[in-house]
Formats: structure tokens, C-alpha cells, sequence
């Protein structure tokens, strides 16, 4: 299958949300493999030291143009990529080879307003956190000798909507602003389709999160990736799926956490009557044995995540998606 290479050029990312509306950085086939680049901070890059900054994502921020500006959100996404033949009611496959950060420096903000306990923690607050590449962690706070493994995933992943615009902050059916840190090189997630060409669009590096995202960022880092996307006429779905070598994972994201674990819940549910052939009650019994819910994140205002997760290692037969 073709290889493709996407840079993150000021031609090649948009800022702040999704939209049908933008032309395209990549028009692929299904089953295509693309390394792709990914760029973070557009807000603070005016702060942020030497070691952050490159020329093309200094060229980013200073000349991206108004119509590759969508919305209010603050994240580079690069894309988006057009899947040839993808129509809505199809579904988009994206597996996720590899992902590592391509700067070893990443940071933290605390945004005024944002995060779980935003009456306690008012001030803003910005931290640059160095990444040790080489041993796979971060200190933090520095001097303390408290690492932090590094675990890299790519917190958006989402396709465009019917919408003009739709900002970049909230999860939903389109996938999104998942920050869904199970989601590591070798997982697979599967979005519906809502537009002709999916535009699949991705950014939103993490290096590091705990579940929950509390103070609203994680380790913030420019992120490297290489993905294959595939075209799946066979399934239909109504909000994203996901499987890591180990688990499947259903999503449920609402303005409550109950209305999440609920819907979490019950997308497991119809998963697994698909999967297994279980009636619904058996299904929901099983899902209290064996299924582990967890936050995925409190604080993409107005929607909160769940996720659960099944481990694959229980099933005498492989479950095929």
C-alpha cells in the first residue's frame, strides 16, 4: 500500500476545531500509511524557551491563515485527510503503529476558569517539562527524582462533522478530544463517518496523563505518529470504538459523569451482543464482572469521558472487529 509523509506546515494544520469546510492536506486511499507531524503550544509558543520552538511551527504560529483558524479551541491539528470513497454511515479505521514525541520538552497549563478544581486553582500557570528520551521519562518536579513514565498517545483523533465549524475542545460521536490515554502505538480506534472523505484530522500530543486530565493539560508535546487508515463499509457505529492489544474500549462522554458511564455502559453492551452473540442481559451481568470503567477526562467542558474496558485475554475465540 502507498506511504505517505505529512509534514505539519502552516498549509497542513488548522487551529481550534473541525470542519468539512477545509481544503484538505492529504487525499489517500484506504489502507494507506502516513508518518505523520504534529505541533502543540500555538498559544504559549511566544513563552515558551528555544528548545520548543522550530522554524516551521514558529512559521505556524506567526502566518497560519484566518481560513485554516476554525474555531475557538486551542489545539494544531494536522490534517485533514480525505479517505477516497468514505461516505457517511461508513466507518473510519485508524491504527496507530507508532507515536513518539519529536521534541524532548513538553509542558503544562493551568488555565483560569479550566480543570477540576478551577475555584481552588485560579491563577493561570505555565510549565515547561523536560522529557528524558532516552530513558523513557520525566522528572517532575524537577530536582525531586519523581519520573514519570512516558506513555505517548495523541489526545484528538476525529473526523469532521456536517457543522461549518465545531471547536476542538469536547469529545463526541466524531471522536475528538478524546485524551484517551490507553489509545498507545498498536491500538486501533474506529470513527463513524459523517462527511464524504471522513477528513480525519490528529494532534493534541501527550507524553504523559494521568486518567482524569484534572488541572486540564497533560504533558502538552509535538507529537510524531505513523497511522494506517482504512475504509470499513462492514461496521456500522454510532459513537468511537477503540482496541488496544489488550482490551476493547466503549466511550461515553456527556456533561455528567454518571450520563458518561451510563453511556459507556450501554455502547459496551450493544458491543458485545454484536460481538458475542449475548443477549442484553448477559451482556449487562458480564459487563459488571468483568468490565473496568475509568475517567478518561473532567475538564473538555461541556463534556466529560468514560471509558471501559474489557480485556480480550477472557474469550476462548478471537473477537473480530
Amino acid at each position: 500500500m502507498p506511504h505517505h509523509i505529512l509534514k505539519a506546515t502552516k498549509k497542513t494544520v488548522h487551529l481550534g476545531g473541525f470542519s468539512h469546510l477545509l481544503e484538505p492536506a492529504l487525499t489517500i486511499d484506504s489502507g494507506d500509511t502516513i508518518d505523520v507531524e504534529t505541533y502543540t503550544g500555538y498559544y504559549v509558543y511566544d513563552k515558551a524557551p528555544a528548545e520548543f520552538l522550530t522554524p516551521e511551527f514558529v512559521d505556524i504560529c506567526q502566518n497560519l491563515a484566518p481560513e485554516r483558524k476554525v474555531a475557538g479551541g486551542p489545539h494544531l491539528l494536522t490534517g485533514p485527510i480525505y479517505m477516497r470513497d468514505a461516505e457517511p454511515g461508513d466507518v473510519l479505521e485508524v491504527k496507530l503503529e507508532a507515536i513518539a514525541p519529536r521534541l524532548s520538552i513538553g509542558f503544562n497549563a493551568i488555565r483560569t476558569g479550566w480543570g477540576a478544581l478551577s475555584q481552588q486553582f485560579q491563577q493561570p500557570a505555565l510549565r515547561f517539562i523536560p522529557l528524558d528520551l532516552s530513558n523513557n521519562v520525566a522528572e517532575f518536579p524537577q530536582g525531586t527524582g519523581i519520573k514519570i513514565p512516558l506513555k505517548p498517545f495523541f489526545g484528538i483523533l476525529g473526523v469532521a462533522t456536517p457543522e461549518t465549524s465545531r471547536t476542538s475542545v469536547p469529545p463526541g460521536c466524531y471522536g475528538g478530544n478524546i485524551d484517551n490515554r490507553e489509545l498507545q502505538a498498536g491500538s486501533r480506534i474506529f470513527l463513524p463517518i459523517f462527511v464524504p472523505g471522513a477528513l480525519f484530522s490528529i494532534g493534541d500530543g501527550h507524553s504523559a496523563q494521568g486518567d482524569g486530565e484534572v488541572n486540564v493539560t497533560a504533558i502538552e508535546t509535538s507529537m510524531n505518529g505513523r497511522i494506517i487508515l482504512k475504509l470499513r463499509k462492514d461496521l456500522q457505529l454510532t459513537t468511537p470504538i477503540a482496541e488496544t492489544p489488550t482490551d476493547i474500549i466503549t466511550m461515553g462522554f456527556s456533561q455528567t459523569l454518571d450520563e458518561a458511564l451510563e453511556l459507556a455502559l450501554k455502547n459496551m453492551i450493544d458491543l458485545l451482543q454484536k460481538l458475542t452473540k449475548l443477549s442484553p442481559e448477559d451482556a449487562y451481568v458480564l459487563c459488571s464482572l468483568a468490565v473496568n470503567f475509568h475517567i478518561t477526562q473532567v475538564v473538555n467542558s461541556p463534556q466529560k469521558g468514560v471509558h471501559g474496558m474489557l480485556s480480550k485475554s477472557i474469550f476462548s475465540q478471537a473477537l473480530n472487529f
